[in-house]
C-alpha cells in the first residue's frame, strides 16, 4: 500500500494530546509532506520510505523555542502509527487516518 496521502493524526505529546494533519508524498525511497499543527505548518523533505515504514523530521517552534521532531511510522491500508522524539523534551507517539 503506497504511504501518499492525507491523514488526520493525534499527536500525544508530553504536553497530551494534540491534533493534526499529515500530507505525505514519496518517491522512490524519498518522503516529502507537511505536518500541519497548532504550531503552523511544517514543511519536510528529507524523509525516507522502506516498504510501508516511513521517517522524517521537522522544526517546530512552540512555548519552548525551536525544537526538532524526530518521526519514524508505518503505514498499514489507511492506518498510520509511530512515534516522534521531541527534541530533549522525551518521546510521544502519533496515530492517525488516511482521509
Amino acid at each position: 500500500m503506497a504511504v501518499e496521502g492525507t491523514y488526520e493524526i493525534t499527536l500525544g505529546t508530553p504536553m497530551g494530546d494534540r491534533p493534526g494533519k499529515l500530507i505525505l508524498k514519496s518517491n522512490g525511497a524519498s518522503l516529502s509532506g507537511t505536518l500541519e499543527s497548532q504550531q503552523g505548518n511544517q514543511d519536510f523533505e528529507d524523509g525516507t520510505v522502506d516498504g510501508d515504514e516511513i521517517a522524517w523530521s521537522t522544526m517546530v517552534t512552540g512555548q519552548m523555542g525551536e525544537m526538532k521532531l524526530d518521526f519514524a511510522g508505518k503505514v498499514d491500508g489507511d492506518e498510520i502509527d509511530g512515534t516522534v522524539q521531541f527534541g530533549s523534551f522525551g518521546s510521544g507517539t502519533f496515530k492517525g487516518t488516511r482521509v
